[in-house]
């Protein structure tokens, strides 16, 4: 009795008896084209926001807003690992809203360093947010460019009602025996973070003229502060430093720590100005990319915007000037990230030619 036997070949299935033979194949089945990936997107500047109210556009502004709207972000691309989705615009300008504080900014930013559907390796990385300001150097709605960033998170905390009496406030430096004694304490890497200081003076130089606008809200407001020069000033464009940490600190004794410890971690010729919640996210996020080439340091710029004061006005107990709306909503602040950290991105794009290859200010 003879019985069939089943020949299974690349997938396919034939019944032969055993003394009949496959028919032979004139020639081989056509080979299906690899799909060739996509060239990354090559990007000029990277726009970095924070926080926002509701959508990108068409609600309630927030950082990432006027950018969207007014430079014609108009690309959405998916980004399933960060807090919102990007915006691009045909020029080469990549807008990213990281979600607020320092775990939502690192995690947001080492996201898009690592997306292979861009080419950042030649971007330029303005930070563009508003913050609380000193009022010793800025008035409301004032544009401070940074040389350094500061992580105030990486330290020793005392409880408020247990330090002692001839201690300035309760915070010192980790391993430290008391406040700004960092020579016999330990440290991490990661809490001073110098910028480029020549593209910051050049970005400086071409924005220290803006107009930034004043407000009848914020010039109500900061009349509060006499005694206080800066404070009282219209808005302005400086230079002065950043200093991150999750924490929502404020009050006259905190911001002489910021102050200090701004020194303390970057020099005495650093002086602090503007207090955040991102800054040391983003910049550890980005030097940790570039130690694999995907993105240069060196064209790292970061504008904070006063949108509130970090102490009271005389008179005013920290409480209340904590927990006090921001006059105006803050919009004031969001222009003022908007229109100066615009001019100097669109000074970038427009000598892209030159600025490709060579670093302003070098």
């Amino acid at each position: 009795m003879c019985f069939g036997v089943v020949l299974v070949l690349c997938g396919l299935s034939m019944s032969a008896s055993p003394s009949v033979a496959a028919p032979a194949t004139s020639q081989a089945a056509p080979r299906q084209a690899a799909t060739e990936p996509a060239a990354p997107i090559p990007v000029k500047v990277v726009v970095v926001t924070m926080f926002q109210s509701g959508k990108l556009s068409g609600d309630k502004p927030g950082e990432a807003h006027f950018w969207v709207e007014r430079d014609r972000l108009d690309r959405a691309l998916p980004f399933p690992l960060g807090e919102y989705e990007l915006r691009m615009n045909d020029a080469g300008l990549l807008l990213i809203c990281t979600g607020g504080g320092v775990t939502n900014a690192s995690s947001s930013i080492m996201a898009l360093g690592l997306d292979a559907r861009f080419d950042l390796s030649k971007a330029y990385w303005l930070v563009a947010g508003i913050a609380g300001g000193d009022p010793l150097d800025v008035s409301l709605g004032t544009a401070a460019w940074a040389k350094h960033v500061v992580d105030g998170d990486l330290l020793y905390e005392i409880d408020a009602r247990e330090i002692p009496a001839d201690w300035p406030y309760g915070l010192l430096p980790l391993g430290a025996k008391k406040p700004n004694d960092i020579a016999s304490g330990w440290t991490v890497d990661t809490i001073h973070y110098p910028l480029n200081a020549a593209l910051a003076d050049w970005a400086y130089a071409l924005t220290k003229d803006h107009p930034v606008a004043d407000s009848p809200g914020i010039a109500r407001f900061r009349q509060q502060f006499a005694g206080y020069p800066a404070a009282v000033r219209p808005p302005f464009v400086t230079i002065g430093d950043s200093l991150s940490s999750s924490r929502y600190w404020h009050g006259e004794r905190m911001n002489q720590w910021a102050n200090d410890w701004v020194k303390l971690q970057a020099g005495k010729d650093a002086n602090f100005m503007m207090s955040n919640m991102e800054d040391s996210g983003t910049l550890t996020a980005l030097r940790r990319l570039s130690r694999v080439g995907r993105v240069d340091l060196k064209r790292v710029l970061v504008l904070r915007t006063a949108s509130n004061y970090s102490m009271p006005p005389p008179g005013k107990s920290a409480v209340w000037s904590t927990t006090a709306e921001y006059p105006e909503g803050g919009l004031p602040a969001l222009e003022a990230a908007y229109q100066v950290g615009n001019r100097v991105v669109q000074a970038l794009i427009e000598g892209w030619a030159r600025y490709r290859d060579v670093i302003p200010g070098t």
